[in-house]
């Protein structure tokens, strides 16, 4: 059987910083908690490095998701908004519960579109936050994040194995480009999840 990461060390480093070193992050996302009896995702990066998980997936409630890095620390608390029209969510600093820094909103195309989201700064207007679309198809694991000029900043890829082998829809790779907050894309990579899985 493939390896899903090559290291089994669990890291305390903090999330990948691409923007350092002037290169695209390679993620490798697994849809599976390291908790037994849990789901969730596991994050690893190029070097085989835990990055970030999510393991309070199945916490009762399906409106809540908590991105953490690999020392448990909250990055990210995503929370489905109540009372809304379509599925929309909103993204706060660690485990606050004001101020979202980001709203999303599942599109509801009625014609063929290819968007899946749109994210939105919920940051006063003369902060530095951007808008964002997401296109693509999340079911087969190929879409990408575009900011407001059309430019590519994150993108999630089926992953193969060394021997062509597939790995499957619960195996991926998420791409992010230099200047892109990794655990922002990792939070559309959630939201897609929360909004397009069965």
């Amino acid at each position: 059987m493939a390896k899903v990461h090559p290291n089994t060390v669990i890291s305390e480093a903090l999330a990948p910083t691409p923007e350092a070193c002037g290169e695209s992050a390679v993620l490798t996302v697994w849809r599976k908690s390291l908790l037994f009896n849990c789901s969730g995702f596991t994050v690893f990066d190029a070097k085989g490095n835990l990055v970030y998980r999510v393991d309070n997936y199945v916490s009762g409630s399906r409106g809540e998701v908590l991105l953490m890095d690999a020392a448990g620390k909250p990055l990210l608390t995503l929370r489905r908004k109540r009372l809304s029209l379509g599925d929309r969510w909103l993204v706060y600093e660690g485990e606050e519960a004001a101020n979202p820094r980001f709203s999303v909103k599942k599109h509801l195309g009625f014609l063929h579109s290819k968007a899946l989201a749109h994210v939105a700064p919920c940051a006063p207007a003369g902060a530095r936050q951007r808008a964002f679309e997401v296109e693509g198809s999340y079911s087969r694991r190929c879409c990408a994040v575009y900011d407001d000029r059309r430019r590519r900043l994150a993108e999630i890829r089926t992953k193969e194995a060394v021997g062509g082998v597939g790995f499957g829809v619960d195996v991926f790779r998420l791409v992010v480009e230099p200047g892109f907050d990794s655990a922002v894309a990792m939070a559309v990579v959630l939201l897609l999840d929360q909004m397009f899985s069965s």
